[in-house]
Formats: C-alpha cells, sequence, structure tokens
C-alpha cells in the first residue's frame, strides 16, 4: 500500500467572489491528485461575482454553489500554502508558506478582461500544479518485516 499526501492549499483575494473562487475552481477540476483546495476573502462579498460564473462555466467549471468564505468559515483547518492575491500583506491568522501571485482583480472589469484574468489565474494554478506533481512525495509501504538491510 502506498500512501501520498496532498498538499493542503488555500487561496486568498479581497472578497472571495472572483479571483480565489476561480483558482479554487482550476484546482479542484485540475489537481484534485495533488491538492485539498479551498478559498476565502479578507472581506467576503455577498455572492460570486456573475462574471466570474460565466468566465469559469466557459472552461466547464460550474461555481454556481460557491459562495464567498472568511477565514472563520473553515474552522482550524491548516494549510500547507497560502497563495496571496489580495495585493496585500496577509493578517497573522493565515498560517503556512505563503506565496504572493500578483493577479488584478477583475471585479469591476468588463468581460473581456474578467476573462484575462481567469486565464492568468488558470495558467498560474497549472504550474502550482505541475510543481507539486514534480515534488518528491511522502510514501508508506505496509509491507515487509520492518527490519533494516544493512
Amino acid at each position: 500500500m502506498i500512501l501520498a499526501s496532498k498538499t493542503r492549499v488555500l487561496f486568498v483575494c479581497i472578497g472571495n467572489a472572483c479571483r480565489s473562487q476561480m483558482a479554487e475552481g482550476f484546482a479542484r477540476t485540475l489537481g484534485s491528485d495533488v491538492m485539498i483546495p479551498a478559498s476565502v476573502g479578507l472581506m467576503p462579498a455577498v455572492a460570486v461575482a456573475p462574471d466570474t460564473i460565466r468566465a469559469m462555466d466557459e472552461r466547464n467549471i460550474d461555481l454556481r454553489d460557491h459562495f464567498p468564505k472568511s477565514l472563520r468559515h473553515l474552522g482550524r483547518a491548516d494549510f500547507d500554502l497560502v497563495i496571496n492575491m489580495t495585493g496585500f500583506f496577509l493578517p497573522k491568522e493565515f498560517k503556512g508558506r505563503v506565496a504572493d501571485w500578483e493577479v488584478a482583480d477583475p471585479v469591476f472589469m468588463e468581460y473581456a478582461e474578467h476573462c484575462e484574468v481567469r486565464d492568468a489565474i488558470e495558467q498560474l494554478v497549472m504550474n502550482l500544479i505541475l510543481e507539486l506533481r514534480a515534488a518528491p512525495r511522502a510514501q508508506f509501504r505496509g509491507q515487509g518485516s520492518g527490519r533494516l538491510k544493512l
């Protein structure tokens, strides 16, 4: 039996209405073999932006059931990697390794620009997935006597 651990990744933006929702959607769809993704906003919006839902539909990723969340929604969940798309320093409540992605907030952009941001996020998420797939993973083999061979 081989047991490989997945990386817990948290995507953070301001309202959890556009960027982090897109990143979570791509991560769930394309990288579920190497990560367990979630997303939150520093100041959660009321709903996921309609243009975000529409743009992700074009990639066959349905975000209709998603909703903006704060860190409190996730309880005491720990993350191995926090992806910061806010453009600001994160509060101390965000634990784990932090990586900053410079991604423009599309919330007030025209739809075509919204799609350009979506495409940039898709590429960033895919790069992360490839990086995680290439990294050595912890393995446990449940066979053998447990004796060390010298």
